[in-house]
Parts: C-alpha cells; structure tokens; sequence
C-alpha cells in the first residue's frame, strides 16, 4: 500500500513517531559515532490536537494539544545560520515530541555553558593570582574574572552576580528548564488578593512552551490546565499579558520578549575534546557524541533520504511531508502540507461542468419561453 501525505493527528501518523526507530536485530547497539561529524539545527515546530488520555475528571481537558518539534542534522562543516534550512545537501530530517527535545536541549546548552565557563576561567582570563601572575595589591579575582566574562559576553552565564554592583536583596532567578514541561505557577499574592480569593474560586495556572503562530519560534506560555491547552488570555499574547498582570514582570521568552526559547544555531554533536575523557557526563559510551544528539536522534521519526547513505531511515517521510513547515525560501508556513493536486483537479472540472449546465438549462427555459409565447398567439 502506497502512503501520500499522512495526516498529522492520524493514528498512523502518531504511531510513525514511535516506531521511527529501525534496528537490523533488536539485541544490537545502534551505532552513533557517525552523528560526531553532525550538527543539530532547529528547523520549526507544529501543533496538532488529540485526545487526553490522562483526563479523568469533569474539569481536565479532553482534546490536547500536542506539540512537536522539526529538526535537521548538518555536517557539521556545510551547517550555517545564514541558510534557512541550515543546509543544503547530505542532510537528514527528523520529527520529535516537543517537550522531549526541549528536555534534552536544555541539558545541552547548560553543559556547553558549564564548558564555555572553565574554558574562559582556566584558559583565558588569567585572573587566577596563584599562577604567578604578580597581580597588584588591589587585585580582585572576582571582578577580573566578571571583566572578563563581560569581554565574551558570557557575564549572566557564568559570574553569580555583578561585584561593581551593591549587595542587594538577591531576586529570584526564573528558571527556564523548569518549564519545559507543562508545570504549575503560583502567581505573587497581597493581602487584598487573599481576601478575594476567600470570596472567589481560586485559579490554577500553568506554565510551559508553545509553537509559535509562525512556526519558527518556541515561546513560554501561560494556561488555565495541566496539560498546557488553554491559554489564560485569548489575545494572541499566549497568556504573558495576564502573567504581567499578575506578576509585574515580563514573562521570559514570551511573545512580549519575542525571544525563542530555542534559538537557530548549528549546535555541534561532537563532544569538545576536553571533556572527551568524560564523554561531557556522558561516560555510557565512547562514541564523542553528546547525549542531546543521541536522546534526540534514537526517539525522533526519520526521513533520511537526504543523507546519502545506504539503507536509510525513512519512516516519517510522509508524515513530515503532511507537516511542511518551512518553504524553499525559508519562509515559515505552519499550515498543514500543501493543497492536494488531484482535488484541485477534480474540483475545477466540477465547477466548469456546473457552469456549463446552468447556461444549458438557461437556454433551454429561454428556449420553451419563446415557443409557448408563439403557441397563444
């Protein structure tokens, strides 16, 4: 049986995802060393509604919205940001669950961090005063190191706080990876808000990502339900606006902020030489392959017909196909696949023959008109 564009909330297309995964013997590893030689580069995400098979009571939400992520494996040599699809050739494209690849993302981006800032402390800033340095007496290690981590523009990533600033209150940093998963949110309250929440029913609000309305982009949200379906506000904000109201604040990655919680850049699959004798806390194997490659690889659904290897993987071809989302000129388009031709077809010849039939029976009344008129007289 032949498939053309499985429809993305089908039951098959949903069962491709967990069954993208072949494997020439079932007690065989897979082998991953070849991803080193890749990068990983987000490419778009999309939403589809079905059923909640966790509610089970009369206030959960029966349809939910599920939401998944596209992304694309370039070697790591030819992938660039300036190109929309990130490459051009020998390329593979894959499919995964949003909160999945957001999960393993963040651990990616907080372990290059963590590299990032040993890096810049061991081997470049030189502030540390027991290498011989003869550092003058007012030396500050703290405020050398935050120069320069301000000098590579990693100072919220890697100085705790700003030592030219006066010790404050220390506000409480948001943190992003604790919602990358649809999670409960306790809005500040005042006495006033207590004393109206004695009179009123309580609101229970959600924090977690959605897929942008232009399909490029991953923004926070906040939702009235646990599974993340229902925005607090249907104003087109994703919920910030009433965040803001309740808070004071800015939702973080929000459409306020307009910034992606993912952003589009070619995010190597190849662990740093330095920390290869530790696998970058991925010591299981010896195949210098981050985990976020191999979590994200294993459980994604394939269409790897781009790659140029033998025997590819190409199960979810025609399920990403029913789910386009960026164009040839890198233009995002979040609607599902294009307009099939063979309807397009069919349909135009149903609206000539229409046409043509209706000025058939006009003449032929105009035609019976004319005979009776000459039948009175």
């Amino acid at each position: 049986m032949e498939l053309k564009n499985v429809a993305a909330d089908s039951k098959m297309g949903m069962s491709l995802l967990s069954k993208a995964r072949k494997l020439e013997q079932e007690e065989e590893e897979v082998d991953f060393t070849w991803v080193a030689g890749y990068s990983v580069i987000f490419q778009g995400c999309h939403h589809i509604s079905q059923w909640n098979d966790e509610a089970d009571g009369e206030e959960d939400v029966k349809i939910q919205t599920k939401r998944l992520v596209r992304f694309r494996l370039c070697p790591t040599g030819t992938c660039s940001e300036t190109n929309a699809g990130g490459c051009s050739s020998g390329y593979g494209d894959y499919v995964l669950d949003m909160n999945e690849y957001l999960e393993a993302y963040m651990e990616a981006v907080e372990q290059q961090n963590e590299w990032d800032c040993q890096n810049l402390e061991e081997n470049v800033c030189a502030c540390n005063d027991d290498d011989g340095n003869q550092q003058g007496d007012d030396f500050d290690e703290e405020k050398c190191l935050y120069d320069c981590y301000t000098q590579y523009g990693k100072e919220d990533i890697c100085a705790d706080k700003n030592p030219y600033e006066d010790d404050e209150e220390d506000q409480e940093k948001f943190e992003l990876a604790e919602y990358m998963e649809c999670q409960g949110w306790d809005a500040p309250e005042d006495e006033d808000e207590r004393k109206l929440e004695e009179e009123e029913e309580e609101v229970e609000y959600f924090l977690g990502p959605y897929c942008a309305n232009n399909g490029g982009d991953i923004y926070l949200g906040l939702f009235t339900d646990d599974a993340c379906t229902n925005f607090a506000a249907e104003d087109g904000t994703g919920g910030s606006s009433v965040f803001y109201a309740l808070s004071g604040e800015v939702l973080p990655y929000s459409y306020e902020t307009k910034e992606s919680v993912v952003a589009f850049k070619c995010m190597s699959c190849k662990e740093p030489v330095e920390e290869d004798q530790n696998n970058n806390g991925d010591e299981a194997d010896e195949d210098q392959v981050i985990e976020f490659c191999e979590q994200s690889y294993a459980k994604a659904g394939k269409c790897e017909s781009g790659l140029g290897i033998d025997n590819p993987n190409e199960n979810a071809c025609n399920y990403m196909e029913g789910i386009k989302i960026v164009r040839s000129n890198g233009v995002i388009n979040s609607s599902d696949g294009g307009a099939n031709k063979t309807a397009t077809i069919f349909i135009g010849i149903f609206v000539v023959a229409f046409v043509l039939l209706a000025a058939y029976v006009f003449y032929l009344r105009t035609k019976l008109d004319r005979a009776s008129i000459n039948l009175s007289e």
